[in-house]
């Protein structure tokens, strides 16, 4: 009997959706089918990571070691690190980046974008109870995160940005600092 080979698309069908707003742009948005519901975030945190106590801390770990991931890899390979103003056009402000990557004649890392933005986030609410151990309870909220815009020129497309996203879990007495550089 002959085995059939199973393709990507048959293994990612119903697990990923491409969805193409903008033509100069690609968002990486990471899905995670166990993080739709306050009782799936739970168990994310108890089950996949193995924690007793399913708290916000664990999810501002996870964002930190993320952030600094983006910025070991900025400062090693020399790309430039631009905060964005509010309100600032971003495709203005990184075009002399752009500009001077395609300058270089080969794909690179133009510059890396830095904004604070609404996110919709999973909030912690820390709730009383009368044992001593804390207990949260999580809902969806608006909250203003840090997004990483990374601007890449490639020699056969040319200009093209790209922001990945995290999810999040912030503590509703606590926004997410934003990252310094």
């Amino acid at each position: 009997m002959a085995q059939r080979i199973v393709t990507v698309n048959e293994v990612l069908g119903g697990h990923v959706v491409l969805d193409v707003e903008c033509l100069d742009r690609v968002y990486l948005n990471a899905y995670v089918p166990i993080l739709q519901s306050s009782g799936q975030v739970v168990a994310f945190m108890t089950q996949h990571l193995g924690m007793p106590i399913p708290s916000p801390a664990l999810m501002e770990k996870i964002s930190t070691r993320f952030r600094r991931a983006v910025e070991s890899f900025a400062e090693a390979n020399s790309i430039p690190w631009v905060r964005f103003k509010k309100d600032a056009r971003k495709a203005d402000v990184m075009a002399p980046y752009l500009r001077r990557a395609a300058a270089a004649g080969r794909s690179q890392v133009a510059a890396i974008g830095v904004a604070q933005e609404f996110q919709r986030v999973w909030a912690a609410y820390q709730r009383d109870t009368a044992t001593a151990a804390p207990q949260y309870t999580f809902a969806k909220a608006d909250r203003r995160v840090t997004c990483y815009y990374f601007y890449l020129w490639d020699e056969d497309f040319g200009p093209y940005a790209d922001r990945p996203d995290m999810p999040r879990v912030v503590s509703d007495n606590s926004a997410e600092q934003p990252f310094r550089r």
